[in-house]
């Protein structure tokens, strides 16, 4: 194992991503290794409001979700491994590509994120990702995606 490998508790998540309850979809982010790839973990609780209305008596967290996860950890990892930290960083979707969804995802699962940057240098502005979600080894969606950073000016 690489003894580079970075990771980030809720702590490090919530000084680089601006998302809050109930939006925040990611625990931690383990194995960062710079800005090329990383781990994301998301425990699946059924305490989430979205399991509320999708679906009554049978929750499934909604595929959108995951893939914003996906995304949450990509965003940390570009916080971490390009140095962003308490920076108000802001990332924005710019397409979702190769979206697959094979796996139905419910409360009591640990739902784990595989990043990995395609596209994108440091101090770029546009990335592109790959990004696997999969509990227990199973894959439960994966898809490309491309963001935007911006970094907020005061």
């Amino acid at each position: 194992m690489n003894a580079d490998l970075k990771s980030a508790d809720i702590h490090m998540i919530q000084r680089i991503l601006p998302h809050r309850y109930p939006f925040l979809l990611v625990d931690k982010v383990v194995d960062i290794d710079g800005y090329a790839s990383a781990r994301g973990i998301k425990n699946v609780t059924m305490n989430e409001p979205h399991f509320q209305g999708h679906f009554p008596g049978t929750p499934i967290m909604p595929g959108v979700t995951i893939v914003e996860a996906m995304a949450q950890t990509a965003g940390v990892m570009l916080g971490v491994g390009m140095d962003m930290v308490d920076t108000d960083l802001l990332i924005y979707f710019m397409n979702i590509d190769k979206c697959k969804f094979r796996r139905k995802v419910v409360p009591g699962d640990v739902l784990e994120m595989k990043v990995e940057t395609l596209r994108g240098k440091k101090g770029g502005k546009i990335f592109k990702f790959k990004g696997i979600a999969s509990v227990d080894g199973e894959t439960a969606a994966e898809a490309e995606f491309s963001a935007m950073v911006d970094i907020q000016k005061d």
